[in-house]
This record gives C-alpha cells, sequence and structure tokens, in this order.
C-alpha cells in the first residue's frame, strides 16, 4: 500500500501559487522540491489540508478560499498616517516596514494626500482565492506499531 499523505508527514513536493487568473505569485517548479512536515506551522491549514491524502507522485491543483489562505482584507488594517512620518521619496504601491512591538510590519502605500499616507497593513493577498499547484515527490509517515 502506498503512503498517504496524513498529520505528522514528511513531504518533499514541488507546488504553485497563483491568483484565479493563472498570474503566478510563488513556484518551485524549476527549483529544489520543498520539504516540511503536515502541522508543523510552515503551511497556512487551507494548503495542508488540500494535501491529506494525496500519495507520492500524485499532482493536483486546488483552489484555496480566502479564510483558507492568506485571511479576508479586512478595512481596520487600513491606517491613515501623518506624511512628515515619511521621505520624500514616498509612492504608491511602494511597501515600507513600520515597527511593531518587538518586530516589524509591512504596510503598501496605497494613498498620498497633502499631510496624510494611507497603508494597508493587510497581507497582499488577503481576500484573493489562491490556486495551489502541487505535484508530490516523496512521502515519509512515521511507523505506527
Amino acid at each position: 500500500m502506498r503512503e498517504k499523505i496524513q498529520d505528522g508527514s514528511q513531504v518533499k513536493m514541488h507546488f504553485s501559487l497563483m491568483l484565479e487568473d493563472q498570474t503566478v505569485i510563488d513556484t518551485n517548479f524549476d527549483r529544489e522540491p520543498v520539504c516540511f512536515f503536515i502541522g508543523d506551522g510552515n503551511l497556512l491549514p487551507g494548503f495542508e489540508k488540500a494535501l491529506i491524502g494525496m500519495q507520492t507522485n500524485q499532482e493536483g491543483t486546488f483552489e484555496i478560499e480566502p479564510q483558507e489562505a492568506f485571511g479576508q482584507h479586512n478595512n481596520q488594517n487600513v491606517q491613515t498616517l501623518d506624511l512628515s512620518s515619511f521621505d520624500d521619496n514616498i509612492e504608491v504601491g511602494s511597501v515600507y516596514s513600520f515597527q511593531n512591538g518587538d518586530g516589524e510590519l509591512p504596510g503598501v502605500i496605497i494613498e498620498i494626500n497633502e499631510s496624510t499616507v494611507q497603508v494597508d497593513f493587510n497581507h497582499p493577498l488577503a481576500g484573493k482565492i489562491i490556486l495551489f499547484k502541487v505535484k508530490i515527490l516523496a512521502i515519509e509517515n512515521e511507523d505506527k506499531n
């Protein structure tokens, strides 16, 4: 019996993330495969859920809804900040890094006014359906004795 992906499986695979219009966001089909454990937190839950039950050499393309991928767009994550906080080279579409407690939070400039700047702190893929294409190369499961 061939191994199937389950919680705790170590999986080696190629993948592509695409928007609904087939625009490729990320892929490793042209590079080394990735290796990870199901349930280790490296993949979002919707992507892991799509892999459960797949077998070695199996391929698939899955439509992942926003709430299972990068979340819904949240208007509360769009903030208005004072223009004086930015340098003179600010441009719409540019990504700035903001201090957030102990870490940094990226934000995309979406509008520049006379004295304010609107910054979107949502993930750039929030609210989008993601097409997740995979080819499973190897699966290792812990022995169940």
